[in-house]
């Protein structure tokens, strides 16, 4: 019996040999082992995404993530292939979906309108804002401010994977890449990323210990929201909202160093 092309080469080997030929069989090889790495991607964001987002719609567009990561993962930069690809995957479809609009304009002019509202508050305060006194900043009753929040979780997911720094190659940091490996910075990452990356962990740190603990709970450790509410002892719409204001307020802390590198 005739042996397989490439039987019995480790996958080390296998990358060597496509950095130099860009065989497409050892491409088709790495689609075939990575593709539940695809599925594994689009789970995680369908979990925060609206019930008319469809999770084969979220896996197509992730699989034109790994085909980017297959072509220009180098394995020399000593990271591995898994993590450089769950990074590209989920960029690929986050970016179908901004260029679907898949938010309605209404939920979008509310985010935007509470995390001003958080951004100016803790401006002034110098320190994180409390439910009540976003509500009242924003003229609305604390129950009002819930529903709300629940309506723009969607929203929150796809503000986190805001890209902050865009180089060579498409090289960038997103708030999620600094949760989910806080300290796996490449070694030859350039100056402006390394300390867009330290910003972004510092402004993590400041967090308030229930949203903070939210978020490494679902990105670092892996738990869906349901299993989040279960560790904590509260509702799964409540987790919902503990994530969502996490984020905005990363992004209200972040907005003016954002505008001073970019």
């Amino acid at each position: 019996m005739r042996a397989k092309p490439f039987e019995g080469k480790t996958e080390e080997e296998l990358w060597a040999l496509y950095k130099n030929t860009k065989d497409p069989r050892i491409r088709d090889i790495f689609v075939k082992q990575y593709a539940p790495l695809v599925k594994y991607v689009a789970g995680k964001v369908a979990m925060g995404m609206p019930h008319n987002v469809e999770f084969d719609d979220l896996v197509g567009f992730g699989v034109f993530g790994l085909f980017d990561a297959i072509s220009k993962f180098d394995p020399d930069k000593h990271v591995k292939f898994k993590t450089y690809a769950v990074t590209r995957i989920r960029g690929a479809i986050f970016d179908e979906l901004r260029s679907i609009d898949w938010v309605p304009r209404s939920v979008r002019q509310k985010s935007r309108e509470i995390e001003d509202a958080v951004h100016r508050l803790e401006s002034s305060l110098g320190r994180s804002a409390s439910d009540l006194e976003i509500s009242k900043e924003l003229g609305l009753t604390i129950a009002e401010f819930q529903k709300v929040m629940l309506k723009v979780s969607g929203t929150s997911i796809l503000s986190l994977n805001d890209v902050w720094y865009t180089g060579e190659d498409n090289d960038r940091v997103s708030i999620v890449e600094s949760i989910e490996s806080p300290q796996s910075l490449n070694p030859d990452i350039i100056v402006e990323k390394d300390e867009i990356k330290r910003v972004i962990v510092q402004a993590i740190t400041e967090l308030p210990e229930k949203e903070k603990k939210v978020l490494v709970l679902y990105y670092y450790e892996d738990l869906t929201l349901k299993e989040i509410g279960k560790v904590l002892d509260v509702t799964e719409s409540r987790i919902s909202q503990l994530h969502t204001k996490a984020i905005m307020r990363l992004r209200a802390k972040l907005t003016n160093i954002k505008k001073g590198i970019m």
